[in-house]
């Protein structure tokens, strides 16, 4: 079956996905979107749970923008040192601090979320999705950007804003919202790079699981 000439309901076939998946807890373990704003800059190419490890301290130490504005990198570095490029990360988030100095002034306009410096269009994505706030794109992480091919949704692609862009011509508006982390979750937990081929709760149109 060629799935990319024969038209396909993504949403009825992506259902058993937004099913699994639409309502599983964001695996950054944040409490507002101050705390989600600054999680997702720090987990750039570094894990969820490492974030997570820090997150306690460092938001008892930093429990608002004000508070990270009102310090220094050198402060702040000392809260993220086993984090991936803290110095860099200490430097983006004090800067994003001075410049909003209130988390109520935290837009989620996608386009002016990205505007920030350091923010990009999966963090932006990924914020604006949390918050309840209709998307205007697709939220597209590693995960996505490996699973969506196999599923047969997009051609493969290393380029995230181009998996976007295929991704939100394909899929109906109504689900951009949910669909990003819910791929993301089938990536992290099923299809995998040795994926569980039996657990798939789409098996019946992914091309790699009828390939098996």
């Amino acid at each position: 079956m060629d799935l990319f000439n024969k038209p396909i309901d993504w949403k009825e076939e992506l259902l058993p996905i937004l099913e699994k998946y639409r309502d599983k807890i964001h695996p950054l373990e944040y409490r507002n979107i101050y705390q989600l704003l600054i999680m997702t800059i720090l987990s750039a190419q570094d894990s969820d749970d490492n974030i997570n490890k820090i997150a306690l301290a460092f938001f008892n130490k930093f429990p608002d923008l004000l508070s990270l504005a009102q310090s220094d990198t050198k402060e702040i570095n000392i809260f993220i040192l086993d984090i991936k490029y803290h110095k860099n990360k200490a430097l983006w988030i004090f800067n994003i601090a001075k410049k909003i100095k209130n988390e109520s002034h935290i837009t989620l306009i996608l386009k002016e979320l990205t505007s920030l410096k350091v923010v990009g269009r999966k963090s932006a994505n990924v914020i604006i999705s949390e918050a309840k706030v209709t998307l205007g794109g697709i939220m597209v992480d590693l995960h996505v950007l490996s699973v969506a091919p196999r599923i047969g949704i997009i051609k493969p692609t290393k380029d995230g804003s181009k998996a976007e862009k295929d991704l939100m011509a394909v899929l109906p508006r109504e689900i951009w919202n949910d669909i990003g982390m819910c791929i993301s979750f089938l990536g992290r937990e099923i299809c995998r790079p040795h994926p569980k081929c039996y657990e798939y709760p789409i098996k019946y149109c992914c091309q790699y699981a009828m390939k098996q």
